[in-house]
């Protein structure tokens, strides 16, 4: 009996170990894994599809581009953005335009934060406007993101809100905006250049950080900052993913839908 107990203890020592030192995928591995399963899911022959933009869409469109060469596949790409655009031209997919193309079957876009109603934080990247226009025009919007992105309400895990400003209205923006809900408003700066960080669109974003709560109202808020006049958009994509996909740690795509 002792023997028995021993061996058995030893057993649950090592599969508890194995659990434990288990490698996890990494947040590449993860944002693949998401982005080739929501191409698989979601794209066929003769479709018009928007592209996003962000390091995870990067790996959806090179999956994209396998399957229209190995299928022969029809697809229209609409960009997002700058980047978006050479990732289509680079990888031989069709380009589009949405003065051709203004109604989409599917937009695919990364997301910095999504809640679990699929509303998102977007703009981490600087292309807020593009991603929200294009993603209005489709009948479909697919987040794509790691695991990291998945939250229980906006601003848990993602601390600011990127909004895009005129030039000559950010500092009358940022004054109002904190009087009317709080927070600590910063005008983005350029990497590697000198003064802020300039838009696909010539304007300027900045960056709200604040803390909300799973009560916080951000479609309230959100409406309400598109009434001040100098206001472009904000990163708040409120009621507009129907799916995300989240790459997981263990390997797994956990799938999401409204």
């Amino acid at each position: 009996m002792l023997l028995r107990n021993k061996v058995k203890y030893t057993f649950n020592l090592i599969r508890l170990f194995s659990q434990v030192n288990q490698p996890k995928m990494s947040l590449e591995s993860a944002k693949r894994i998401a982005a080739e399963r929501a191409i698989d899911n979601h794209v066929k022959d003769n479709i018009v599809l928007g592209i996003g933009s962000g390091s995870t869409i990067v790996y959806g469109v090179q999956r994209l581009a396998e399957r229209v060469r190995n299928e022969n596949l029809n697809i229209i790409c609409i960009p997002t953005s700058f980047q978006a655009k050479h990732l289509i031209l680079d990888n031989g997919l069709t380009l589009g335009e949405l003065d051709k193309n203004p109604v989409l079957d599917v937009a695919i876009d990364g997301a910095d934060e999504c809640d679990i109603e699929l509303n998102c934080i977007k703009g981490g990247g600087g292309c807020l406007l593009q991603e929200k226009i294009v993603a209005s025009c489709a009948k479909n919007l697919i987040i794509v993101a790691d695991h990291t992105k998945n939250s229980q309400y906006l601003t848990e895990r993602y601390k600011k809100i990127p909004i895009e400003v005129s030039p000559i209205a950010y500092v009358p923006i940022k004054t109002r905006i904190e009087s009317l809900f709080g927070g600590d408003l910063k005008l983005r700066m350029g990497v590697a250049k000198a003064g802020p960080c300039v838009t696909d669109n010539g304007n300027f974003i900045l960056d709200w950080f604040f803390e909300g709560s799973p009560t916080t109202d951000f479609d309230g808020i959100n409406r309400e900052i598109m009434m001040i006049p100098g206001v472009v958009d904000t990163g708040l994509f409120i009621g507009m993913a129907r799916k995300a996909y989240y790459g997981m740690a263990d390997g797994s795509v956990l799938e999401k839908e409204v």
